[in-house]
């Protein structure tokens, strides 16, 4: 099973606890998740096997889409309901103030995440240095936002919102920083993760419907291809004739290419006979592979060695 699997993350399950149970389904040992999903948060989780893992590197996980309650009256040090609350207040601000203050908040801002977060500061995640208590400077970091919904009032205070952003956003450090600008502290009461890249809701399957596909022997019927999330790739079709190249991994001439227009040290998709066979960037006047997927041996691979 060589491709990815769109799966939506129950809430309370870590990212790394459905790769396991992944890896068990398909009975692939290269299994990995694109995008981590901290375990409160819900959603689409990309999930890599067999050699589409080594893909992982080229995929645009830069555009996706949240869907978040920000809680207003309190402000935890998690960001998130799950932490110890910091501070009150009861300066509850209506829906046009919320509108207001998001509308400011999207380009290019300015992000100091939580110290439960689990960015790496010396190699280790915060939250890990946190329970050993140490003290550690939280870097700050810019991230863009590209809109944010105010979609609708929620029980106990709370405010609907929906967040398109790019990659290293943290949406729970969104919600305080919402919470400052409206004058009321506020923390992340949910999160649910709609889009990541290509990979949407519509089209994600729950751990329960991998299950049960796997029961019936149809999960590979769910499998995506290993180029579906590479579509901001250019394409480069090889001819037959240069096909024995391509099977062995060997570098790829550019002269006779229909792609000549591959700038110095661009990636492009690798295609013989209509199939994936992987990535190569160019060097020069040549291909030089840098992740080979190998199809499954057909009649036309076997008629190019």
């Amino acid at each position: 099973m060589n491709g990815f699997f769109n799966i939506l993350k129950p809430t309370g399950m870590s990212s790394a606890a459905v790769v396991a149970v992944m890896r068990r389904l398909t009975g692939e040992k290269r299994v990995g998740h694109a995008g981590t999903l901290d375990p409160e948060a819900a959603g689409v989780l990309p999930i890599m096997t067999g050699k589409a893992a080594r893909l992982f590197d080229y995929l645009t996980d830069k555009e996706k889409e949240y869907v978040a309650v920000c809680a207003f009256g309190s402000r935890t040090d998690t960001q998130d309901s799950t932490g110890e609350i910091l501070e009150t207040g009861d300066h509850y601000p209506d829906r046009e103030t919320v509108i207001r203050a998001a509308a400011e908040m999207t380009g290019d801002i300015r992000q100091v995440p939580s110290m439960y977060s689990a960015i790496k500061v010396g190699g280790k995640p915060l939250y890990a240095r946190v329970r050993k208590g140490e003290n550690v400077d939280v870097p700050e970091r810019v991230v863009h936002i590209e809109s944010i919904e105010v979609l609708r009032d929620m029980p106990e205070h709370g405010t609907e919102i929906r967040v398109r952003c790019g990659k290293g956003t943290y949406i729970r450090t969104l919600c305080e920083d919402l919470g400052i600008k409206c004058g009321c502290p506020a923390h992340m009461r949910s999160l649910l993760r709609t889009r990541s890249g290509v990979f949407t809701m519509d089209e994600a399957i729950t751990l329960d419907e991998a299950r049960a596909l796997a029961e019936a022997g149809t999960l590979a019927e769910r499998l995506l291809p290993p180029d579906w999330p590479l579509g901001h790739l250019p394409r480069t079709d090889v001819p037959a004739r240069m096909g024995k190249r391509v099977i062995n991994g060997a570098k790829i001439p550019m002269n006779g290419l229909d792609n000549p227009d591959i700038g110095e040290g661009q990636v492009t998709r690798v295609y013989l006979n209509d199939q994936f066979w992987g990535l190569a960037e160019r060097r020069e006047n040549e291909l030089v592979w840098k992740a080979q997927i190998a199809p499954e041996a057909t009649g036309e691979n076997k008629a190019c060695e």
